[in-house]
């Protein structure tokens, strides 16, 4: 008996040892599981990070905003109550990227993320759609829509402080604002693609009011980015047919003797007749189109220099001619102009061109270097809308300025604003001091002629004397004055 005992109680053990040892099996294979079951939720969770969020700033990029904007759509239906859609984009960030890199670029994009989810509540929707453009999405504003678009107005505010304050962008200190679109949105009234859409448009409406600032998206700025996108599209058969002109605006000294012309470009539409170049220079200005405009503008003042010197009453003009920013900054700029006064064969110093004091803020270095370079080769330069821009002292004692052109916003007045007089008096002899040439525009009484020359300006060029015309009517007055 004891002896089968002894076996079965052997039996027992062996059976046990089998049993914990399935055991341990059984304990391991489940570790192996929850190992895997990790590894799954952690690829998983890589894999939504990488569909869903912007890399950069870990914000939510163009397909989560659809969801999120999606929900919040069904969320305004059932409540009654509007949200809202804002657009924004950095003001000059390509300058920071052109100058200081993108690395530089990529922190303060971070930065602005950073910035931005402060400005917000927890419910609203922060995204990066790419480069510098930012969405955001707030809910449960007002059923109004008066007081949604205030509080859409509140948010904004709060966002331009918070941008503005400086960045530290490794060793350099940076300033920044932004420009915003926004758009209202109640229930399914309108497709995500179609909010933002508005709202990129009051953007752009933000751009065009000198930036940091808010717009709202309404019908007739719609109607405007129609009409603008017609205009591109029929600038382009324009340049291909050559649908341009130039007219010509005399310019005389204090002896009514003429001295020179500037060339003024008018578009000779098909249908709608003379087109003014302030209703399509704006535009060929932010679609490149200005820079191939520029050059035929170039090459007929060129052209028509060439004309003049075949006539004694013409031999001594000189024609002004206006170059766009874009153009001056091409790399090819310098090389074109030079080769262009070659191949008409004109005397350099008969062409003047004219630049806006407002492109002397940015790479000042090389605008000095260009302007130099062109002062070399004979080409006159002259400063346009002196007074209305930024530039500095120190850099126009730097530059071989021929002339100073004296806004006809200060001219206007000059009669009944004193303030206006003293600062054409300062222009005057500060310009005189440094041994450059004045010329006042926008000349159209002889009251303002005779306050001018009084103050010391003996250039004039304005309706007093003649309107743009074309070349005919303008050899025609040549030929009248002498």
């Amino acid at each position: 008996q004891d002896d089968e005992k002894a076996k079965r109680a052997a039996e027992l053990v062996i059976a046990n040892k089998e049993l914990s040892f399935q055991d341990d099996e059984k304990a391991k294979r489940a570790a192996e599981l929850v190992i895997a079951n990790k590894e799954l939720i952690l690829q998983h969770d890589k894999i939504m990070t990488l569909a869903y969020y912007d890399m950069l700033t870990q914000l939510p990029n163009r397909w989560l905003l659809f969801d999120r904007l999606n929900q919040a759509l069904a969320t305004s239906a059932r409540n009654g109550r509007r949200g809202a859609l804002l657009f924004l984009d950095l003001d000059h960030f390509k300058n920071l990227n052109d100058t200081l890199g993108h690395d530089i670029g990529d922190l303060l994009l971070q930065q602005v993320a950073e910035r931005l989810m402060s400005c917000i509540r927890e419910e609203d929707t922060i995204a990066r759609l790419g480069g510098d453009e930012f969405v955001i999405v707030l809910e449960d504003l007002s059923d109004s829509a008066i007081e949604g678009a205030a509080k859409t107005n509140d948010v904004a505010e709060k966002i331009f402080l918070t941008l503005s304050k400086p960045y530290q962008l490794k060793s350099h200190f940076y300033q920044n604002t932004t420009s915003i679109g926004a758009t209202l949105f109640m229930g399914h009234e309108l497709k995500p693609n179609e909010l933002l859409k508005q709202a990129d448009i009051a953007m752009y409406e933000s751009k065009g009011k000198g930036r940091n600032t808010l717009s709202f998206f309404s019908s007739m700025m719609q109607e405007v980015i129609t009409t603008r996108v017609n205009i591109e599209n029929e600038l382009h058969r324009a340049i291909e047919q050559e649908q341009f002109q130039l007219y010509y605006q005399v310019q005389v000294d204090h002896m009514g003797h003429p001295f020179g012309a500037e060339a003024l470009i008018r578009w000779q539409h098909p249908k709608r007749g003379v087109i003014s170049p302030i209703d399509f220079i704006p535009i060929a200005e932010d679609t490149g189109l200005i820079i191939g405009i520029g050059q035929w503008v170039l090459e007929t003042a060129c052209a028509q220099l060439k004309g003049w010197e075949q006539d004694p009453l013409t031999r001594h003009l000189t024609l002004s001619v206006n170059v766009s920013p874009k153009q001056f900054v091409e790399t090819e700029f310098l090389a074109q102009v030079q080769a262009t006064v070659q191949r008409y064969g004109i005397n350099p110093t008969r062409l003047k061109l004219e630049f806006t004091e407002s492109m002397l803020v940015d790479n000042i270095k090389e605008i000095i270097f260009t302007i130099n370079a062109l002062n070399e080769i004979g080409i006159k330069i002259s400063l346009d809308d002196f007074g209305t821009g930024y530039s500095s002292l120190q850099y126009l004692k730097k530059l071989l300025i021929y002339q100073l052109k004296i806004d006809q916003s200060f001219v206007r007045d000059i009669v009944t604003d004193s303030q206006d007089e003293v600062i054409i008096r300062t222009i005057i002899a500060m310009a005189h001091s440094l041994d450059i040439s004045v010329i006042a525009e926008g000349v159209e009484t002889e009251a303002q002629r005779q306050l001018l020359i009084t103050n010391g300006c003996i250039h004039f060029q304005g309706y007093l004397f003649s309107k743009p015309v074309p070349i005919d009517e303008f050899e025609l007055l040549i030929r009248k004055i002498h």
